[in-house]
């Protein structure tokens, strides 16, 4: 197997979680509330790089790295975009509840062959999330027709 340099393939190490996703925003501080009130993170320590940001945790890991700008940002001369970040919960109706809360739509989504239900939802700049229950969980009200 070769690389898109024509160079052999190489693993140099397993990967074995996603660490972050780093979401640029131009509404920081309604992007931290979000997060800290609907997926109940906590906005924690963060380095100094000298623009603003916030670190956005689950227990001692900050998992979304929220970049804080007046304009798009761009990387290799074009504006980037996250198509989605997903994370794995517990206690579906209780999220549920909290989406109901924050008036939030949501939508689920049943990948095949796999006993998962995503709950899937945009944070307040229109990044697709989705937060991923075990099916048991699934309220028995939203379970699809067999």
């Amino acid at each position: 197997m070769t690389y898109g340099n024509g160079a052999p393939y190489r693993r140099a190490m397993p990967l074995h979680s996603l660490d972050h996703a780093n979401i640029g925003t131009q509404n920081l501080d309604v992007m931290i509330r979000f997060y800290e009130e609907v997926l109940g993170m906590t906005n924690g320590p963060r380095p100094d790089f000298g623009f603003p940001g916030a670190w956005m945790y689950l227990g001692d890991k900050a998992v979304v790295h929220l970049v804080g700008s007046t304009k798009p940002l761009i990387a290799g001369g074009h504006e980037i975009a996250l198509e989605h970040a997903a994370f794995a919960a517990n206690d579906m109706p209780g999220f549920l509840e909290v989406l109901k809360a924050h008036d939030l739509d949501y939508y689920l989504g049943f990948p095949p062959g796999f006993p998962i239900v995503q709950v899937n939802i945009h944070d307040p700049d229109g990044n697709h999330l989705h937060v991923d229950f075990h099916i048991d969980e699934l309220p028995k009200e939203l379970r699809p027709a067999t």
